[in-house]
């Protein structure tokens, strides 16, 4: 299985968010530097971040971005699916997905990434 880079750059710049001062908005210049994101990609994925409200934005030159709530309450689940719209495996593109002899095996791990996800925070 293979993560996109967006999954990746925005677990990264949570992450990042995640370890430093939780009062302290950091730019998205600082953010890209020291997580080596290339700057435009960061700017997508911080604005679909805050729009799915893991993220706070503050515009200005005191600007940057925190994270929306409490390490502890963000998982990488919210993460992920909030940069791919789904954590799941999709059979829905099979054209035997009703006659699938591999069905039960794909629930299954969908079942066990998602747990995974979910038992993980951004304090972990």
């Amino acid at each position: 299985m293979r993560v996109s880079k967006k999954s990746q750059y925005g677990l990264r710049a949570m992450v990042y968010l995640a370890k430093k001062n939780r009062k302290e908005f950091f730019s998205l210049k600082d953010i890209s530097e020291k997580e080596n994101i290339p700057f435009d990609f960061l700017e997508k994925i911080m604005s679909e971040l805050e729009k799915k409200k893991l993220v706070k934005a503050k515009k200005g030159v005191q600007g940057g971005y925190i994270l929306a709530k409490n390490s502890k309450k963000i998982t990488t689940r919210d993460i992920v699916q909030a940069l791919e719209n789904t954590t799941s495996v999709d059979c829905a593109f099979c054209g035997k997905s009703k006659k699938c002899l591999t069905k039960n095996v794909w629930r299954k791990i969908d079942f066990a990434i998602s747990k995974t996800l979910k038992s993980i925070t951004l304090e972990s």
